[in-house]
C-alpha cells in the first residue's frame, strides 16, 4: 500500500512533464508569421482579429493564385453600383510579389501585407452589407437603429480557402427582391451605355402630339425601343388585305409609340397624356450614364435598409409616393400617398406602429404654426372659429384669442377639433419617432390624382386609408368597432395588438416586379450629395 502511495508523486510529475512537452510542442508549431498576425491583428479592427483566431492565424494570402482570385472577384462589385477601384484589386498582385518575393520574407511584412488584404476583404463585404456611405454623415435625422447582423466568420473562413469569393459577398449583399431588381437593371443599363447609349432627341418647337408628322419620330421610337418598351417592333410593320407586310411612315407618331410613350410617363411619375412635351423630353434626353449613376444610388440606400425585414412590415416609398403593406402570405397591399414638400420633407426612419387614433385632432406642428396659421390668425381672428381651432397653453387650459398679441403669442398651443375640416381625417396611423410624422386620412382626396404629390408638412396621407387600418387590424370585429367610433364622431385611441415595422425611405430609382425601371424626381435634392460620396475615393 505504501509503494503505491509512494507512486502518485511520480505520476504527477510524469503528468506535469507531459503537458509541459505538449506546451512546448503547440509553441514550437506557431509559425513566426501566425506570431506577428497574432501581435499586428490586436491594435486593428476586431472583425479581423476575429476572422484570423476563427482560423487559429493561419494566413490567406500565401499563394498568388488565391490574390488574384480575390482581385478578379472585386471587379464585379461594379454590379453593385460600388467602386472596385475603391478596393486596389490591380495593386494586389503587386503587393504580394513586393512581400513575399522569392518566398521568404520578413514575417512582419508579410503579417502586414496579410492583415491589409483582408482588412479589403472584409471592406466590401461590409460595403456590401450595409453601404459605403453612412447615411447619418448626410442626413443627421436619419432613424434607422436596426443594424445588419454580425459577419458569419466562420462561413467567410471557409470560402476564402475555397478561394469563392464571389460566394462571399453573395452572403452578404441584400437577399430582398428589390436589391436584386435593381442589381439587374443596373447591368441592363450598363449593357445599353457599352452598346453606344440611346439617342437624343433634337428639340422640339412646341409639343409632339399623337399622329403628328415629324423629324423627331424615329429619334422616339429609337429611344423607347433600347430600353425594351414593348410593341414598338410590332408597330414596325403592318398587314395589308392582300397579306403583305409593309413598313409604316417612320415619321409618324402612331399609336403603338403613342402607348409606349405613356409606358414611359406614368414610369417617371409625368403626366401620362401621350404628348412629347417638355418635361417628357427632357427625362427622354437624360443620358444612360446619368440613369445608372441613379440606380447606383438607390442600390446604396437599399444597402442601408433593406436587412433583417420581417414577415409582415409597411413600406412608405417617398419619392415614389406610394405605401406598401407586405403580409405574411405573400399578398402586397398598395396605395397612392401624399408626402412632404421640400422645405419640410418626409423623414426616412424605422419603427413600429402601435395604434390608430380615430377622430383625431390635430395640434399644429411648431413650425406650420408659426410659419403658416399664426400670420392667418394675425390677419383675420375669425380663422380660428371658421377651421374649428382651440388656443391653449402648455398645460393644456383654453385660452381667449381675444386676450392674446398674435404678433407675439409666446407658449401657446393651437388644436383644431375632430371633424370633416381636420386635415387628419378620420383615422391617424402612429409609430414613436423623434419627427412627429405619421400616416394619415385626409379631406382631400383629389391630391391622391396628381402624379407629383410632395404637398404635405411631413406626414404622409394614404389614399384608402380604411383598407390598411384594416389589414392592421387583421380583425373584423375590432375594425367593426373603428368604423362605428368614426360614424360617432368621438377621439379614441385604438392600440395594435401586435406592432407592426414601418420603413419610410427615400428612393428615386425603382424597379417594379416585371423589371421595368422607374425613375423619379428627386424632389428632395438628395441624389447628388449622395453620388459624390459614393464616388469619393476610398481611404484604406
Amino acid at each position: 500500500m505504501s509503494s503505491v502511495k509512494g507512486m502518485k508523486p511520480l505520476l504527477i510529475v510524469v503528468v506535469m512533464m507531459l503537458s509541459m512537452s505538449a506546451w512546448a510542442a503547440e509553441q514550437e508549431a506557431v509559425t513566426p508569421l501566425e506570431a506577428a498576425l497574432v501581435e499586428q491583428s490586436a491594435d486593428r479592427d476586431k472583425t479581423l482579429e476575429a476572422f484570423y483566431a476563427e482560423r487559429d492565424w493561419r494566413p490567406v494570402w500565401q499563394d498568388p493564385s488565391t490574390v488574384t482570385a480575390f482581385a478578379e472577384a472585386l471587379h464585379t462589385l461594379e454590379g453593385d453600383g460600388l467602386s472596385p477601384s475603391d478596393y486596389r484589386p490591380d495593386a494586389l498582385s503587386e503587393a504580394h510579389r513586393r512581400a513575399w518575393g522569392d518566398g521568404e520574407g520578413d514575417p512582419q511584412e508579410l503579417a502586414d501585407f496579410e492583415l491589409r488584404t483582408s482588412h479589403v476583404l472584409l471592406t466590401a463585404l461590409r460595403h456590401l452589407q450595409k453601404g459605403k456611405v453612412d447615411p447619418q454623415a448626410l442626413d443627421t435625422g436619419w432613424e434607422v437603429p436596426v443594424e445588419p447582423p454580425a459577419l458569419d466568420v466562420a462561413s467567410l473562413s471557409r470560402h476564402v480557402d475555397a478561394r469563392r469569393f464571389e460566394q462571399a459577398f453573395a452572403d452578404v449583399r441584400p437577399s430582398y427582391p428589390p436589391y436584386q431588381r435593381l442589381r439587374a437593371g443596373l447591368a441592363r443599363y450598363q449593357d445599353i451605355d457599352q452598346q453606344g447609349g440611346w439617342p437624343t432627341l433634337p428639340p422640339l418647337d412646341g409639343l409632339l402630339r399623337p399622329g403628328d408628322v415629324h423629324d423627331a419620330v424615329p429619334f422616339l421610337r429609337e429611344r423607347l425601343a433600347v430600353i425594351g418598351e414593348p410593341g414598338l417592333a410590332a408597330a414596325d410593320t403592318t398587314i395589308l388585305p392582300d397579306a403583305k407586310l409593309v413598313a409604316p411612315d417612320p415619321f409618324t407618331y402612331d399609336e403603338a409609340l403613342t402607348e409606349a410613350v405613356e409606358r414611359f410617363q406614368e414610369r417617371h411619375l409625368l403626366e401620362v397624356d401621350g404628348v412629347v412635351g417638355p418635361d417628357t423630353l427632357a427625362a427622354l434626353n437624360v443620358p444612360v450614364g446619368e440613369r445608372i449613376d441613379q440606380i447606383r444610388i438607390n442600390l446604396e440606400r437599399t444597402r442601408w435598409l433593406l436587412h433583417g425585414l420581417p414577415e409582415t412590415f409597411v413600406l412608405v416609398d417617398i419619392a415614389g409616393y406610394r405605401v406598401s403593406y407586405y403580409r405574411p402570405n405573400g399578398d402586397i397591399w398598395r396605395s397612392r400617398i401624399v408626402v412632404g414638400q421640400p422645405y419640410r420633407r418626409t423623414p426616412s426612419l424605422r419603427s413600429e406602429i402601435t395604434h390608430l387614433t380615430v377622430n383625431p385632432t390635430w395640434t399644429i406642428p411648431p413650425t406650420i404654426r408659426r410659419e403658416d396659421v399664426i400670420p392667418k390668425i394675425h390677419r383675420d381672428l375669425g380663422y380660428l372659429e371658421r377651421n374649428n381651432i382651440r388656443v391653449l397653453s402648455y398645460s393644456g387650459s383654453e385660452l381667449d384669442p381675444r386676450s392674446i398679441d398674435w404678433q407675439d403669442p409666446g407658449k401657446i398651443m393651437l388644436r383644431q377639433e375632430a371633424g370633416p375640416e381636420n386635415p387628419l381625417g378620420r383615422v391617424v396611423i402612429r409609430f414613436p419617432n423623434d419627427h412627429m410624422v405619421y400616416l394619415h386620412d385626409t379631406p382631400a382626396q383629389q391630391l391622391f390624382s396628381r402624379q407629383q404629390r410632395a404637398i404635405s408638412s411631413g406626414c404622409i396621407r394614404v389614399e384608402n386609408v380604411m383598407t390598411l387600418v384594416q389589414l392592421l387590424l387583421d380583425d373584423t370585429d375590432t375594425y367593426r368597432d373603428i368604423r362605428a367610433l368614426v360614424a360617432e364622431g368621438e377621439t379614441r385611441n385604438v392600440p395594435l395588438e401586435s406592432h407592426v415595422p414601418v420603413i419610410l425611405h427615400y428612393w428615386t430609382a425603382h424597379v417594379g416586379e416585371e423589371g421595368e425601371l422607374s425613375f423619379r424626381p428627386d424632389i428632395y435634392d438628395r441624389d447628388d450629395e449622395l453620388l459624390e460620396a459614393l464616388d469619393r475615393p476610398l481611404v484604406l
